[in-house]
């Protein structure tokens, strides 16, 4: 491949990194996706899903080569019902509970069901489209581990994740964070970093000139995880390679691009010096 920058050229993999994003709804977005600076570099493929028409629509209408949208629900492979909300980022396969969405200001409202829409799932290793998934994004508010448990072959391939975890169950039978955290260790997934942490205020207190203002009560946050770099042997080159550039590009990780790019330098599989030369680059660019 053509390599577009330093990392890049010291790599070489042997493709494209793959990106796969489940809930790619650019109507829900709160900015840009992680692996944007690689998809501006031309360093990735993305390969997305999104099942609401409009959403859909938006995602084809602003995409690029790189870029593949596809209509599709991922989940357990059979029939469900997305329960669409007044908070379209709300919109899940789960029932919101009422019961907790009184605890916080303004969610009975954000949670109201407006419409339901019956819908045929796939499971994400079912999809043919998907050619390769060195990265997984995915939200699905609490589908997530429905999801993991039909992609479990994908999933032993990728090197990195970022998902949405609840610590609070705003949805009927809502797996939680620790749910998804045992799930992913047993892929061989390790907890990175914290990307967002969405905290919210428990009423009866509130700020009615500020319907999102928080104090200390956790609610969702975005959280990566990483294929176990302590346990590197059990990677490929090519695994390695695209954890590097992930770390690097998508969350300023140098660290763990240090320690892969180690790593390979112990193998031959890239040149002895190359975590200098990485690190000489760091400091120049």
């Amino acid at each position: 491949m053509t390599a577009t920058d330093p990392l890049a050229e010291l790599l070489r993999p042997e493709r494209l990194t793959a990106v796969v994003d489940i809930g790619a709804n650019p109507l829900n977005s709160d900015g840009a996706p992680p692996y944007k600076p690689m998809l501006d570099r031309r360093l990735c493929t993305i390969i997305g899903f999104e099942p609401q028409a409009d959403a859909h629509a938006a995602l084809n209408a602003g995409k690029g080569e790189l870029e593949t949208y596809l209509p599709y629900a991922i989940g357990d492979g059979a029939p469900a019902t997305l329960k669409v909300c007044a908070a379209r980022g709300m919109s899940s396969l789960l029932s919101p509970d009422p019961r907790m969405l009184a605890c916080f200001p303004g969610f009975v409202d954000y949670g109201r069901v407006v419409s339901e829409i019956p819908i045929e799932t796939r499971t994400l290793d079912s999809i043919a489209e998907i050619a390769a998934m060195d990265f997984l994004k995915i939200d699905v508010q609490g589908a997530e581990l429905t999801a993991f448990r039909g992609g479990s072959a994908r999933l032993a391939q990728a090197v990195a994740l970022q998902a949405e975890v609840s610590f609070m169950p705003l949805y009927r039978n809502q797996p939680v964070f620790g749910d998804i955290d045992l799930a992913l260790r047993a892929l061989g997934l390790v907890p990175h970093m914290f990307v967002n942490i969405n905290k919210r205020m428990i009423l009866p207190l509130r700020d009615p000139n500020a319907p999102f203002a928080a104090m200390n009560q956790l609610l969702e946050a975005d959280v990566v995880y990483v294929r176990d770099f302590s346990q590197a042997s059990s990677m490929t080159a090519e695994q390695l390679k695209h954890l590097a550039m992930i770390a690097h590009h998508c969350y300023e990780s140098y660290d763990l691009a240090t320690n892969c790019i180690h790593n390979l330098a112990q193998r031959g599989a890239v040149a002895a010096d190359a975590v200098g030369r990485y690190l000489a680059a760091m400091k120049t660019g």
